[in-house]
């Protein structure tokens, strides 16, 4: 690779903000070159800018769009992240008084703790009384969405078009109007909060009908373990100093449900819905953030596909906290498309992980069947084993699932079994 390549990709890592693949030949990787033998040389990138005409007049038209309506809101979205302009976003928020949601793949890009914070928006799955506001809304301004059939439930958002702005990285779409080119959504954004008119109208609408959450029914003693009371207990080991890593699968939805504190990092990843990523998320996370504790939430059949991550976690002195929550197959793939296929062979897990381990490094495994025994556990993962990999076994029935699942699940199959679109 010439090393002019070499820097291309690392500067489009920078730019982009996401991965770049740089493959060095084995022969290779260790041959003097003249261009490194002398002192490096500094690097550095030219900004990108707004166009700023065009953001100006994108600025304009969108404030004029936004003071008009009665009822708007803001939705915070994933690419709010790489985009760079998640401050930007708050700031908007607190300029115009409007509510502030997130789409699923945004949770832990905006603070919770904000005072106009209402939760995920996620179509028949959302926060209680949030897809109300949000799709009642007049307008609402969308900050980096991804639209696909898994964030849509099915394609089934109740949006219009006509209602919605678009704010992508790099472009603004107002409405069925025009778009506007060459704008940084961080710069549109900062600009915007300084046009828009306060207007708390929908904010106060979801305060009059907000009703504060139960809670999951106190477990009677030795009763096997419901899933909703296992969370409710991670519920409670979350802070500032913590992580949530939340696999595809009914964690997807458990996790949302979460209340995060400020700081508490959050990843989950639904673009693919890949299984099994957040094994591999885990290690990558622990590795780069060694002063969080990783909290993850793993299902058995994602564990399945790769679970020899937990070794390099070992080896690397990690800490992280599994979940490992063992139904016995797909539950996820259960509520889309049923069949054997989704019922898979179970594994002595806890056993596994001890073989990974191999009396190497520190390493803690338990089996959990009881609330008193999760409460146990947990208490140990926190306190003597603080310093160590804390993998937890939780049996659950094979039907113990969020409704949120069971009520997207039927909606994504539905979209799946559409008969074919002829071209």
């Amino acid at each position: 690779m010439p090393r002019s390549s070499l820097t291309y990709a690392i500067s489009i890592a920078l730019m982009e903000s996401k991965p770049v693949y740089i493959s060095i030949s084995c022969n290779l990787a260790g041959v003097q070159h003249p261009t490194f033998s002398r002192q490096p040389v500094p690097y550095s990138l030219s900004p990108r800018l707004s166009n700023l005409k065009s953001l100006e007049a994108a600025v304009k038209i969108t404030a004029e769009f936004l003071n008009a309506a009665v009822k708007p809101v803001l939705v915070g979205c994933p690419k709010l992240r790489v985009a760079k302009a998640k401050s930007a976003f708050v700031e908007l928020a607190d300029a115009s008084g409007y509510p502030l949601a997130v789409m699923p793949a945004a949770k832990g890009q905006v603070p919770e703790t904000h005072p106009h914070f209402i939760g995920t928006y996620w179509g028949a799955v959302s926060t209680a009384f949030c897809a109300e506001i949000v799709e009642s809304a007049d307008a609402y301004l969308f900050a980096g969405p991804i639209f696909n059939d898994y964030s849509s439930v099915g394609y089934s958002l109740l949006l219009k078009k006509e209602k919605a702005i678009i704010v992508q990285p790099n472009r603004v779409t107002l409405a069925n109007g025009p778009t506007f080119g060459c704008v940084l959504m961080k710069d549109f954004l900062e600009a915007l909060a300084k046009k828009v008119k306060h207007n708390p109208t929908s904010l106060e609408n979801y305060r009059h009908i907000f009703v504060p959450e139960g809670v999951p029914l106190k477990s009677a003693p030795n009763e096997p373990l419901r899933v909703n009371v296992l969370f409710k207990h991670i519920q409670g080991m979350l802070t500032d100093d913590t992580a949530v890593i939340a696999e595809t699968g009914d964690s997807w939805f458990n996790c949302q449900k979460l209340k995060l504190p400020e700081k508490c990092g959050y990843e989950f990843q639904m673009q693919y819905g890949s299984i099994g990523w957040s094994v591999g998320a885990t290690l990558g996370y622990a590795q780069a953030t060694p002063e969080k504790r990783l909290i993850s939430c793993i299902g058995d059949g994602s564990f399945q596909v790769t679970a020899q991550d937990v070794s390099t976690m070992i080896r690397n002195g990690q800490n992280p906290i599994i979940f490992l929550i063992n139904n016995g197959g797909y539950t996820i793939e259960v509520e889309i498309h049923d069949g054997p296929y989704n019922v898979i062979k179970n594994w002595n897990y806890t056993g596994l992980v001890d073989a990974l381990h191999n009396g190497e490094g520190k390493c803690w495994t338990t089996k959990v069947k009881t609330e008193e025994e999760a409460g146990e556990a947990i208490k140990t993962a926190l306190g003597p084993k603080k310093d160590c990999l804390c993998f937890i076994e939780i049996i659950v029935h094979k039907d113990d699932t969020s409704k949120e699942l069971l009520e997207w699940g039927s909606r994504v199959s539905a979209a799946n079994s559409r008969p074919p679109n002829p071209q």
